[in-house]
């Protein structure tokens, strides 16, 4: 396993361009797949996960284009496949390429085998599975019932009312939504419970729209999508990732000034309201049109609900350790079904540091450390594990990551992009 050992960094300047973010990068090319027309999409993320959706959408037919940062689609006007044919997609650990696939492909015709990594095959589908069962999809699952991998008959999608409910992840309904349009009657879902991460449900929406389809709602408790079609903008550009960002506006709220290009005033994303957090924990914050800048404040530690923006909120939890007092993050449950459990990684990598912590089903207590202590982290594999974690390195302790090349998920070239803003 490779690793890699950030020196001790005394501050931080410096502007970042962002990569365009993950989210909605994915849903693009889906959307600009079913549509009717082609689609050029401007800066969208080269990373894992969208080369697997991509790999996947070439296989499945779809003409993909890529010439001068300019991603071409050629949309297939409705289903992705329809000739009855088989298929056997591999998806590796993307979720936002395979649950909203495993939606989509119930509306074609054909037999799509839908296969991930390990860890994949530990990530619930459950919820989303029986929702589509529920509005006529043949799908039975290869292992374990609940987790993937899955096969899918295409038979298409009749339509009808179904729930789903929303306290595990917002994929499973963004996945319900995205296919929606193209079943043969309206599609009407409702959600029992709590739904989590609402403003990934405000990007599918957002992009829904911008692809020519509308869907209603009631408080993310009652959705009505009318059928119809997905329509090609023509040109699409895919905002900076704001979840990347986290780590660039938190490592200038520590110790010193970063100015971060592609994201600002008005973005869709809700991790952008990151920046407000760091406002109340003491940072300086200017929010421009196309760019945030975030200055070194006396940090304060905080109490917070982030059950809206969960891979922000481990951005907050290793800089707790930089705060004055403790902080506590809430209504985080989710995190114990990502890339690996962040509840209990989070916790066993800063305590490693020196922090006190302490956790529940849904919540993390973080008591900073007098001083940091050097250590290495593991990362299990998750990128965001790996990039939070770079942070520590403000700390004036030397902070070795295990498998650092696993922010090749989303973010290939972070480690030279925060390097770029270290001062010694």
């Amino acid at each position: 396993m490779d690793v890699l050992t950030l020196a001790p960094v005394h501050h931080v300047d410096g502007d970042v361009s962002l990569p365009g973010s993950k989210s909605i990068s994915n849903r693009a090319l889906l959307l600009a797949a079913l549509a009717d027309g082609t689609t050029d999409i401007v800066n969208l993320l080269a990373a894992e996960d969208t080369r697997y959706m991509v790999k996947a959408l070439r296989a499945l037919g779809v003409a993909i284009a890529v010439a001068d940062g300019v991603t071409r689609v050629t949309g297939r006007r409705g289903p992705l496949a329809t000739d009855g044919r088989e298929f056997v997609l591999e998806l590796g650990m993307a979720g936002t390429a395979y649950r909203p696939l495993a939606a989509a492909l119930c509306l074609g015709r054909g037999r799509f085998e839908l296969r991930g990594n390990r860890r994949m095959g530990e990530r619930p589908i459950g919820h989303l599975v029986d929702a589509l069962r529920g509005l006529g999809a043949d799908i039975r699952y290869l292992g374990t019932a609940g987790f993937p991998p899955l096969e899918i008959r295409g038979t298409g999608l009749h339509g009808g009312r179904v729930a789903i409910p929303g306290h595990l992840s917002s994929q499973f309904l963004t996945s319900l939504l995205l296919a929606a349009p193209l079943a043969q009657a309206p599609v009407l879902i409702d959600v029992p419970g709590e739904q989590v991460s609402k403003p990934y449900l405000d990007i599918t929406l957002h992009l829904m729209a911008a692809f020519g389809a509308t869907a209603r709602h009631d408080g993310y408790r009652h959705f009505e999508v009318p059928t119809g079609r997905y329509m090609s903008p023509g040109r699409f550009l895919v905002e900076g990732d704001a979840s990347a960002a986290t780590y660039f506006f938190a490592a200038g709220a520590i110790n010193g000034a970063v100015r971060v290009h592609g994201i600002g005033r008005g973005s869709m994303q809700g991790d952008a309201a990151f920046v407000d957090v760091l406002s109340r924990m003491g940072a300086q914050v200017s929010v421009a049109n196309e760019a945030i800048e975030v200055r070194r404040g006396a940090l304060r530690g905080v109490d917070l609900d982030l059950n809206a923006m969960p891979d922000a909120a481990m951005t907050l939890a290793v800089l707790a350790l930089f705060a004055e007092g403790p902080t506590r993050i809430r209504n985080v449950y989710n995190w114990r079904v990502k890339e690996t459990d962040r509840m209990t990684a989070m916790a066993t990598e800063l305590t490693k540091l020196g922090a006190r912590v302490e956790t529940g089903d849904d919540w993390i207590l973080i008591h900073p450390p007098r001083t940091l202590t050097p250590a290495t982290i593991d990362t299990y594999g998750d990128h965001r594990m790996a990039m939070c974690f770079s942070l520590a390195a403000l700390g004036g302790a030397p902070v070795t990551l295990r498998d650092p090349s696993c922010v090749a998920k989303t973010f290939p070239d972070y480690f030279e992009v925060f390097e770029s803003i270290c001062r010694q």
